[in-house]
């Protein structure tokens, strides 16, 4: 049995091309591309030729890179998640939204403020690939450097425009679509039992929670019909024809990589070509920086708590940050937290501020109890490879979501940002650092469940990139249920027949009890002499 991941190691590695491919990719910024960067460093190493396009006004991916290849796209007007000013204009947006929840107003207000950025942003992108296309120097060097994959995140699905007009195989790097969560476009997905975004349910729902899991359904469905789709399907009308729609292209992808697995994702149907990588960030250790190690020993039997919000968030505001710092100074654990407004008046001797913080190291400190996060997945599944309960403070996007997932799994609790106080904050630390209380051991089993595998995630999705560059393409695992219409999809056209046969049945035998009461009702009358 202990030979068991050195066999997969072995059987993937042997399978390999014999000589590098040609990879290009379309990547989204934030933290999208530093989970496609892990990617990209991979497949570098195994001798693959790396070209990635990106936006003259890209925040995190760098124009130069010894792991790739950059093309650079000149773009006027940058996307608003390229932009940290927007970015903290939209938490606190929602965060104000949210005081009111509840409420009608509130539920719309916070759908038009999803719906402005996201609409924003997809017609950017948008443009961004009419430009591509438009450029025919370009279009023709694509075309010439004989490319054997494209690799992109189809959130904002340009690249998936641009993958067909080259006719080249395509992976996803994907957890979320421009309608919502990647599975619902293309596997069977029971509003019964599986929760939509924004719902904040599990997969336990009751009979008025089904209700509302129909209508955050609806929701979503009016924002890739009339928010997100719209910028793409003028450009697959204008290049492609108006028989080809967006959706249909995601659909025709080869291989799906879903960046989730199930010690986090709930149980739901899914198809042959997904594979699931979630986690596949997750590496060992490594010693800290000198300065923090030493604040880490210093904190003696009561260990360290870690405190970050991500890549795109940083700052929650002066008066939540004096909440939280004098939340900490209560508590005899130390804490490391990732913060880059002003220094909280508040802010105890145990508490140390950084603007950076190497997240994965911390979290395999044996010193380390608790992480506190916005609740992104990246996070999360490192915290669930090193086996540290967490609390989330969710704000935006999926984060509620996962939260939802990780409380279910019993490892982890959730403080609401715009209640949030010093006793509440102190009392759900306490609650998860309490020995006698599950969260520490719920989450080891976790962490146990996820590394249990006959093959690492990283590994699986380097496998299954370079299956794609051998055999062309995976057209064998893909389902064609996408080319079927809506009715045929659902049956409805089968369940027709079948109603107009019964029907037909039913008129049958009326009208043949008909004729025989009429026969009988004459039989019996008396004849005329």
């Amino acid at each position: 049995m202990g030979s068991y991941p050195a066999l997969a190691f072995f059987l993937l590695f042997s399978a390999a091309p014999s000589h590098g491919g040609k990879v290009l990719i379309y990547p989204i910024d934030g933290s999208h591309w530093l989970n496609m960067k892990i990617l990209v460093e991979a497949l570098h190493s195994r001798g693959h030729q790396i070209t990635v396009l990106r936006s003259s006004t890209s925040w995190y991916i760098s124009e130069f890179s010894p792991h790739y290849t950059s093309i650079t796209i000149n773009q006027e007007q940058s996307q608003n998640i390229e932009s940290q000013t927007f970015m903290t204009s939209f938490l606190k947006r929602s965060i104000e939204i949210r005081r009111n929840q509840g409420s009608p107003r509130a539920f719309l207000e916070f759908y038009r403020n999803l719906y402005d950025m996201i609409g924003e942003n997809q017609q950017v992108v948008a443009k961004l690939f009419v430009s591509i296309f438009e450029n025919k120097p370009l279009i023709r060097q694509l075309n010439g450097t004989g490319y054997d994959l494209f690799l992109t995140d189809p959130a904002f699905p340009g690249g998936v425009l641009l993958a067909h007009h080259l006719r080249l195989p395509t992976v996803f790097n994907v957890r979320w679509l421009f309608m919502g969560e990647a599975h619902f476009a293309i596997a069977p997905s029971p509003l019964s039992y599986v929760p939509e975004l924004f719902s904040h349910y599990s997969d336990k729902m009751d009979f008025f929670q089904r209700v509302n899991n129909v209508i955050y359904h609806a929701m979503l469905v009016y924002m890739y019909r009339y928010v997100s789709n719209p910028p793409y399907q003028a450009v697959c009308d204008k290049y492609f024809g108006r028989d080809v729609s967006t959706m249909s292209l995601m659909q025709g992808a080869d291989i799906w990589l879903m960046r989730v697995d199930f010690t986090f994702e709930l149980p739901r149907p899914t198809m042959p070509n997904v594979v699931y990588i979630g986690g596949f960030q997750g590496k060992p250790s490594k010693p800290l920086p000198a300065d923090i190690e030493e604040f880490a020993r210093s904190s003696g039997e009561h260990g360290v708590i870690v405190m970050t919000l991500g890549t795109l968030l940083s700052d929650l505001g002066r008066e939540v940050s004096e909440v939280i710092a004098s939340a900490f100074a209560e508590l005899p654990q130390k804490v490391v937290w990732r913060h880059l407004g002003p220094k909280p008046a508040t802010l105890g001797n145990n508490t140390m501020l950084v603007e950076w913080l190497p997240q994965n190291d911390l979290l395999g400190h044996p010193k380390t109890k608790v992480f506190i996060t916005h609740g992104g997945t990246n996070g999360i599944y490192e915290a669930i490879y090193h086996g540290v309960p967490i609390l989330g403070i969710p704000l935006i996007f999926d984060q509620y979501d996962n939260m939802v997932r990780m409380k279910a799994r019993g490892v982890a609790e959730t403080v609401e940002v715009t209640t949030l106080d010093v006793e509440s904050l102190t009392s759900a630390l306490k609650n998860i650092l309490d020995p006698e209380k599950p969260y520490k051991r719920n989450m080891l089993k976790l962490s146990r469940l996820h590394h249990d595998k006959p093959m690492k995630p990283l590994e699986s999705a380097v496998f299954w990139v370079e299956y794609v560059m051998r055999h062309k393409g995976a057209a064998h695992l893909r389902t064609e249920s996408y080319k079927l219409p809506w009715y045929a999809y659902y049956g409805l056209d089968v369940m027709a027949v079948f109603v107009a046969f019964g029907l037909l049945v039913v008129a049958s035998v009326w009208f043949s009890c008909r004729c025989l009461i009429k026969c009988l009702v004459k039989a019996k009358k008396p004849k005329r002499e």
